[in-house]
């Protein structure tokens, strides 16, 4: 068993927390970080999560700089353009490529690149919500929970994003539909039909409802030409 961990999260947050502010007095502050501290945490905690999930081996998941959804939708994650990555975040996500297995591919998050790399004999590691559209094994860290999400449940949960949208990502799918009104038009059956008419009857078109749910396709094995290292955009 191995496991794919998500790299951007954890290394995120281990810097975040090894930050420290200075205050000099005459209004001059400083922002510095301890880079020692943080490799002796990163790597105790991936060593931590790949004991607690009982596999042999982890690969660190990276995203690319470049993200093929702008193409799609030139907002996609705009926002997140404002928000400043922590104090030696490139320094270490260096460090990370030359102490771990790691993987980036182009132009993809590393949500897709673990949705890819996903097969029977894996474990995602993550705690992103949007890591529940994978039929895989998932393992939560923050809530301590192993998931094994079925090939239904990851379709029914791949339907429902296309509706609710993902504000922090900058798409907002169906105006007005939050959890509960994406279930209820899914209803017990839940297909790409369902999700197409509700956007038709709330004056949008086939496209931009097939835009918004090609936004919120975290990629799977199939939607990726490996050949060509190319995405094949999901077609229902």
């Amino acid at each position: 068993m191995m496991a794919l961990i998500d790299a951007d999260l954890y290394l995120y947050r281990t810097l975040a927390a090894t930050e420290d502010e200075t205050d000099w007095g005459d209004d001059v502050w400083s922002l510095t970080s301890d880079i020692g501290s943080a490799k002796k945490s990163f790597d105790k905690l991936m060593k931590r999560y790949a004991e607690d999930c009982g596999v042999d081996w982890f690969i660190l998941c990276f995203s690319d700089k470049e993200n093929f959804r702008k193409s799609l939708h030139p907002d996609y994650k705009a926002a997140r353009k404002k928000i400043r990555k922590p104090v030696g975040y490139a320094y270490m996500m260096d460090w990370c490529k030359k102490t771990y297995k790691t993987v980036t591919m182009p132009k993809l998050e590393a949500d897709d690149v673990m949705g890819i790399k996903s097969t029977s004999t894996t474990i995602i590691i993550s705690d992103d919500k949007d890591m529940k559209t994978i039929p895989t094994k998932i393992y939560r860290p923050m809530s301590n929970e192993f998931l094994n999400v079925s090939q239904q449940e990851a379709d029914k949960n791949f339907l429902t994003q296309a509706l609710t949208g993902d504000s922090t990502d900058g798409y907002k799918g169906l105006s007005g539909v939050g959890e509960k009104k994406a279930q209820a038009i899914l209803g017990s059956r839940p297909h790409w039909g369902a999700v197409e008419d509700a956007y038709v009857k709330a004056g949008y078109t086939k496209e931009e409802a097939l835009t918004q749910a090609r936004l919120a396709r975290i990629l799977r094995r199939q939607d990726w030409d490996h050949e060509k290292e190319e995405v094949k955009l999901w077609t229902p």
